[in-house]
């Protein structure tokens, strides 16, 4: 199939953008990478009246480096993320979550804020969003206003995202304590595909080898990506042992909603979610200089 008729605006800068949207509002979709807004015109799900191309606005894959975050455009290439070694050593759990998406081709094209906006609940950025407790700056001709991912993704393929607004940047924390770890996995039918399950955390231990801080959570086993703040919190203090990373991995697993289809039941998405939990949750710490 072709997509249904729409007029086409290529947009110069940020100001005119959200003229078009003030003008068009629900619509007008943004075409950044198109790599899932495409398809899915072509299979006629979304029939928008304009797309808006932002793809000539240079502010909008910008990357700063700021004290306690990067500030990321949200037209920003998936690949150049990836392979941004200033912002792998500040957000180590973005390269280690964009190898898993896609594949080269499509991450060449893809866009930071066009998987934020997607908001699929088995893609990687979303759930490394949620754990990181990223937050989105968003644009309207009113101003701007920033939102913490925990309530940007509002539901399946669903944000707050207003129809007269652009997801212009995602401030990504920095967390500057040494002893820092990271890791992200997932299993999916083909490497590429969407994860049926995903899982992503980030740690930090003292000199002696206890909890200080930590966060996690799982992608693809429930509406949304899903962090556990108060878990995390009760690792604090404690050592990475074997037993406390299975143990918080399986009560995570139990507080999870997973749906059934065809690749994989509820119960098969519940165990996978405490596997990997427990598996990034012993990688990140080993990263963070823990003694095994």
């Amino acid at each position: 199939m072709k997509s249904p008729p729409f007029d086409y605006a290529r947009a110069r800068s940020t100001e005119e953008v959200c003229d078009l949207l003030a003008r068009h509002g629900e619509d007008a979709k943004i075409l950044a990478g198109g790599q899932s807004l495409v398809p899915m015109m072509a299979f006629r799900l979304l029939r928008p009246q304009w797309l808006i191309d932002i793809n000539e606005i240079a502010a909008l894959k910008s990357l700063a480096l700021e004290p306690d975050a990067v500030r990321m455009g949200a037209g920003a290439r998936q690949s150049a993320v990836l392979g941004d070694d200033a912002v792998a050593a500040r957000v180590p759990l973005l390269r280690q979550a964009l190898a898993f998406v896609g594949h080269a081709q499509t991450r060449n094209r893809g866009t930071i804020g066009g998987s934020l906006v997607q908001a699929d609940p088995s893609a990687e950025l979303p759930l490394v969003a949620q754990v990181l407790d990223a937050h989105v700056v968003l644009r309207s001709k009113s101003g701007t206003r920033t939102e913490p991912a925990a309530t940007f993704l509002a539901g399946p393929m669903t944000t707050s995202l207003r129809p007269d607004e652009l997801l212009e940047d995602i401030l990504w924390p920095i967390w500057r304590d040494k002893k820092t770890g990271s890791a992200f996995t997932e299993v999916s039918r083909r490497h590429g595909d969407f994860a049926i399950v995903a899982a992503a955390a980030q740690v930090t231990l003292d000199h002696e080898g206890y909890f200080t801080r930590a966060s996690f959570g799982v992608g693809g086993a429930s509406p949304v990506p899903v962090a556990f703040p108060a878990l995390a919190r009760n690792l604090i203090g404690r050592r990475p042992e074997q037993a406390t990373l299975r143990d918080i991995a399986h009560e995570a697993a139990a507080n999870l909603e997973p749906g059934a289809d065809t690749h994989a039941s509820a119960a098969y998405r519940r165990h996978l979610a405490s596997v990997l939990l427990r598996r990034v949750l012993q990688a990140a710490s080993e990263a963070a200089g823990a003694v095994q």
